[in-house]
C-alpha cells in the first residue's frame, strides 16, 4: 500500500512538473512569434495607439488616484518614524526612493494586471470564443499579427509609463502631508530628493523593473487569453489565472532584480 501510494505520488509530481514545462516551453514560443511581428506594427502606427488607449490611457486615473493615496500614506509613516531620531528633514529622501526604487514599479504593474491584463485575457478570450480569431485564420489574416502582437507591444509601453506616473504623483502626496500638513520645510524636501536620489542607481533601476513588468504581465495575459478553452467558464478561468500569475510573477520577478541590481 505505502509503495503503491509513494508510486502514484511520484507519477503525479512527473506528469504535473512535464505540463507545466511543456506549457511554458508553449508561452515562451508563442512570446517570440509576437516579438518577431513588433517591426511590422511600425508600418501601421494608428493599431498600437488604439491600444495604447485601451491598454494605458484607461488605467491612469486608477494609477494616479492610487499613486497619491500612496504617497500620503509615506509622508505618514516616514514623518513619524524619523521623527523619533530627529531625521524628519530626510522624509523627501525616504518616499522618493521607496517609490522610485519599489513601490512605483510593484504597484503600477499590480494595478495594470487587475485592470488591463484582466481586460486583454477576457477580450483575447471571447474573440476566440465566438471564433473571430478563426475567422480572421480564414481571410488569410494572422491573428497573432494583427490581434496580439499589437496588444503585447501596447503593454510594454505603457507600464514604465504609468511607473513613471504613479511614482511622480506619490512624490507629490508626500509633498503635500510632509509639507503642508506636517510642517517640513519644501526646500529641505525637494534638496534631500535632488542629492541623494541617483539618476542611475535608482531611476534607471525602477524603470527597467517596470519594463521587464509589462513584458511579463502582458504576455501572460495574451497568452492565457489567446489559450482558454472557448467557453464562458475558460474566460473566467484564464482572466483568474492572468491576475494571480501576473502579480506573483510581479513580486517574485522584483526579488530577483533587486538582488541583481543591489549586487552589481
Amino acid at each position: 500500500m505505502n509503495a503503491s501510494f509513494l508510486t502514484n505520488w511520484i507519477r503525479l509530481i512527473g506528469s504535473t512538473s512535464l505540463g507545466v514545462v511543456e506549457r511554458l516551453g508553449y508561452a515562451v514560443i508563442f512570446l517570440l512569434r509576437c516579438i518577431v511581428r513588433f517591426p511590422k506594427l511600425i508600418m501601421r502606427p494608428s493599431i498600437i495607439v488604439q491600444q495604447l488607449y485601451s491598454v494605458g490611457v484607461l488605467t491612469v486615473v486608477i494609477t494616479i488616484v492610487a499613486g497619491a493615496f500612496v504617497g500620503m500614506v509615506l509622508g505618514f509613516q516616514g514623518y513619524y518614524t524619523l521623527v523619533d531620531f530627529g531625521a524628519e528633514s530626510s522624509l523627501g529622501l525616504v518616499v522618493a526612493l521607496s517609490l522610485t526604487r519599489e513601490l512605483g514599479p510593484v504597484l503600477s504593474a499590480l494595478l495594470y494586471t487587475g485592470r488591463a491584463g484582466s481586460a486583454l485575457t477576457a477580450e483575447i478570450g471571447l474573440m476566440k470564443t465566438t471564433e473571430q480569431l478563426a475567422a480572421l485564420e480564414m481571410m488569410a489574416v494572422n491573428p497573432i499579427q494583427r490581434v496580439i502582437a499589437p496588444r503585447l507591444l501596447a503593454g510594454i509601453i505603457t507600464v514604465p509609463l504609468l511607473c513613471a506616473m504613479f511614482t511622480f504623483v506619490g512624490i507629490l502626496g508626500g509633498y503635500f502631508i510632509g509639507v503642508v500638513q506636517l510642517g517640513v520645510d519644501s526646500g529641505v524636501y525637494w534638496s534631500t530628493i535632488n542629492d541623494g536620489v541617483d539618476l542611475y542607481q535608482d531611476v534607471v533601476n525602477g524603470m527597467i523593473k517596470s519594463v521587464v513588468f509589462g513584458v511579463i504581465v502582458t504576455w501572460i495575459a495574451v497568452f492565457e487569453g489567446y489559450d482558454s478553452y472557448p467557453s464562458a467558464e475558460g474566460i473566467s478561468s484564464a482572466t483568474t489565472r492572468t491576475v494571480v500569475s501576473g502579480s506573483l510573477a510581479i513580486l517574485g520577478v522584483d526579488y530577483i532584480l533587486t538582488a541583481l541590481m543591489f549586487r552589481f
